[in-house]
């Protein structure tokens, strides 16, 4: 059962998640930004992620606290949800094109929060939506969830084409990584026998 249910309030943020690993990409994504719900539902399609989003956020101000925030929720869910990491494959890579984007994206879950963004975004925004903050939502999963993270862009002239390939490149490498590893169910894949 690798589920979690996360739950924070600040002052900026209200955010409640429900998340399944194991699910079939089934998502009801709320968080107040439209491009932001978009990017969401996507990842979660495409990692195959079953998850249930809602943020209460202060967009009158703009949507920095909520990316940054429901960030750091689901960065915690899947730290939750992995658990002692028992059984996972644990590294997962893909090269993903959007149209003219190609975007690569590689993932470690190895409890050393890292963030390697190559992402080259022509554009400041996406209809209302700062083009600065797909960074900020990788940043804050990273650190959230002790995720080591890699994105690099090859190619791409269209800024929603390069950040939805990066989310869609990002969902595919993580849905490898927290993959079950048959034969191994029982193993922690590291030498010193845990990841932390």
């Amino acid at each position: 059962m690798r589920k979690a249910d996360i739950k924070r309030k600040t002052r900026e943020t209200d955010i409640t998640l429900d998340l399944d690993l194991d699910g079939k990409g089934e998502s009801k994504i709320d968080t107040g930004c439209g491009f932001l719900n978009h990017m969401l539902e996507l990842f979660a399609k495409h990692g195959r992620f079953d998850m249930d989003l809602k943020c209460v956020g202060d967009m009158d101000v703009d949507a920095h606290h909520t990316v940054e925030d429901v960030a750091i929720v689901l960065g915690q869910g899947f730290d939750k949800a992995l658990g002692t990491r028992q059984g996972i494959t644990r590294y997962g890579d893909i090269i993903l094109p959007m149209d003219e984007a190609l975007v690569l994206a590689a993932v470690d879950i190895s409890a050393r929060a890292h963030l390697s963004c190559g992402l080259s975004i022509p554009s400041q925004k996406v209809g209302d939506f700062d083009t600065e903050l797909a960074k900020e939502f990788f940043e804050g999963f990273s650190r959230a969830s002790g995720i080591c993270i890699h994105l690099k862009q090859f190619s791409g002239e269209n800024s929603h084409h390069i950040i939805e390939a990066a989310f869609k490149a990002f969902a595919r490498a993580l849905k490898k990584a927290v993959s079950m590893e048959s034969g191994f169910e029982n193993d922690i894949p590291s030498t010193k026998g845990m990841i932390v």
